[in-house]
């Protein structure tokens, strides 16, 4: 089996599993924020109608509850859902609630790992469709619905089926004007946001054995972009270090034994090309180079998938010392890296270049607040998502890049190759 098939046999207390088989697997972690949780609440609101009561939850300390979404509250609605959340979770004793405004919290697919929140080998399943993300620490992650959830909270289990899996060998010499970013978009150009319907990606090869979590979560936060039921890389030292620097909790890792694929992809990394997704879909790539007189409004390093601490490090090397010709805009993805961030100096290239910095949020990203674009504003962002109205107004316009990409392009004011920046 591959890890994804060992994890799911292990969590559904099987022997072995097999592609199309159903389970129940038994979860270790689950986590909601502002926009899921509220959505659960309802859930058993609706259960309760019916004679199903939530008495208490499978298990307090295994769920934790992340303020990202629409914080600082947007308007009178996001601030009355985080009151709401906040009183259901005191009511069930969860006391892994990273508040706004109250030290630690941030874009909840950072705090999965950046807090050690899910560790190699478990099954966590998240009420947003990017918990994908985690499973480059080797854990089986996967996004559900709000009934869903609302069931594995109450009984700690939930049902899937074993997914397919597709692996993807990164082999070659990473060039150093390439991030992950660049390769995943290059992955989704080829299969497509179809590709991967319900399959698990798997990422190996000598490329990833190198790069460092922070890139690895890129990758397996864009396979949800690919329709991918997860994507998960297999536990190595770069892990154990990654893990070993946050928590000395004990863990078991997963490695695959005689794993069989539905298909094997190869990429030789060093041909490639840093890469934009136009609008409107992630596979819509093209070279940077390519697209170098589109011009721009907006420059976004945030999110998820691009604003950990190496993304704004990579992009603080091409922003020191120059200036910005449009809106640029660094929010970092947890408090503890926007503090890490400012220990090395990257808030001030990032201001002295003529950035706003701003809170760690989701709320451009979804296009709910905190910078929303407005009708034909076009935006280069190292977001995941560029479908219309995503950033904002339904006629507004994404192009997908990496922290390098973005950033060159911010001091240029059109898409530019970071190559084409001067030292």
């Amino acid at each position: 089996m591959n890890i994804t098939e060992k994890i799911i046999a292990r969590a559904s207390n099987k022997n072995t599993v097999s592609p199309g088989d159903v389970v129940f697997g038994n979860v270790d972690k689950l986590m909601i924020h502002d926009v899921s949780g509220p959505g659960v609440i309802k859930v058993f609101e609706e259960w309760s109608k019916r004679g199903i009561q939530l008495e208490k939850v499978w298990d307090a300390d295994k769920i934790w509850v992340s303020e990202d979404h629409f914080v600082p509250s947007a308007d009178r609605i996001s601030a009355e859902n985080i009151s709401k959340l906040t009183d259901w979770a005191k009511k069930f004793g969860i006391k892994k609630h990273f508040k706004y405004g109250l030290g630690q919290y941030g874009i909840c697919h950072t705090l999965s790992h950046e807090e050690a929140l899910v560790l190699p080998g478990e099954f966590y399943v998240g009420g947003d469709s990017h918990t994908n993300t985690t499973g480059a620490l080797g854990a089986l992650a996967v996004g559900l619905g709000h009934t869903d959830i609302a069931y594995a909270m109450m009984h700690g289990r939930i049902w899937l089926k074993v997914p397919e899996t597709m692996l993807f060998k990164l082999v070659g010499k990473k060039p150093p004007h390439i991030m992950a970013k660049d390769i995943i978009l290059k992955i989704i150009s080829d299969i497509g946001t179809d590709g991967a319907n319900y399959k698990a990606m798997e990422f190996a090869g000598d490329v990833v054995s190198e790069m460092s979590m922070e890139e690895r979560l890129t990758l397996t936060n864009m396979t949800t972009e690919a329709g991918a039921k997860n994507g998960i890389i297999e536990p190595d030292a770069v892990t154990d270090e990654y893990i070993r620097q946050r928590t000395a909790n004990p863990y078991r890792p997963v490695s695959g034994d005689d794993p069989n694929y539905l298909e094997e992809y190869t990429y030789e990394i060093d041909k490639l090309e840093p890469t934009v997704a136009k609008p409107y879909s992630p596979q819509n790539a093209a070279a940077a180079r390519e697209l170098q007189g589109v011009e721009v409004n907006k420059a976004y390093i945030g999110s998820c998938t691009g604003a950990k601490l190496e993304d704004l490090r990579s992009a603080a090397q091409i922003l020191k010392g120059k200036k910005v010709k449009i809106r640029t805009e660094v929010l970092p993805a947890a408090q503890s890296i926007y503090l890490k961030a400012m220990k090395e100096g990257l808030i001030e290239i990032f201001m002295e270049a003529g950035a706003v910095v701003g809170p760690p949020t989701c709320g451009a990203c979804c296009g709910a607040h905190m910078g929303i674009l407005a009708k034909d504003e076009i935006c280069v962002s190292t977001t995941n998502r560029n479908f219309p109205g995503r950033m904002g107004h339904v006629e507004s316009q994404t192009y997908l890049a990496s922290p390098l990409v973005v950033a060159a392009s911010a001091l240029k004011g059109k898409i530019t190759d970071p190559r084409d920046i001067a030292k």
